[in-house]
């Protein structure tokens, strides 16, 4: 449902696109609908967005937003990502309110996994 002023969809610069979408379809259970070669969008429940074709990646060294996903197992979580062809970028770390990870997809783009359980 279209929200008013809610972020609604995100896009993301993808090297691989094959790989980028075997490995959200693997890890998060997304599902992808392709619209030509260089693009092709995903749903889940929480947001729906895309992967471009691009050489470029999104980190948060290059000053690119940071999109977080909750996990109540982090480890479990981390091995799925690291079975699917992820990269950890950094390992499990506390902040206030919990621990988390950052890792890299296939295409290079970095997110973080977060959880507030297992303190």
């Amino acid at each position: 449902m279209n929200e008013q002023e809610k972020i609604n969809y995100v896009e993301f610069p993808a090297k691989d696109i094959q790989k980028t979408k075997a490995f959200f379809t693997r890890v998060f259970g997304w599902s992808f609908e392709d619209f030509g070669p260089e693009y092709t969008a995903f749903s889940n429940p929480e947001i729906n967005g895309g992967f471009f074709q691009s050489d470029l990646a999104s980190s948060t060294v290059n000053g690119g937003a940071l999109i977080v996903f909750y996990s109540r197992d982090l480890e479990a979580t981390q091995a799925k990502i690291e079975e699917a062809g992820g990269a950890i970028v950094k390992p499990i770390f506390s902040f206030p309110g919990g621990r988390r990870f950052h890792f890299s997809e296939p295409s290079g783009n970095e997110f973080a996994v977060w959880s507030d359980l297992g303190l």
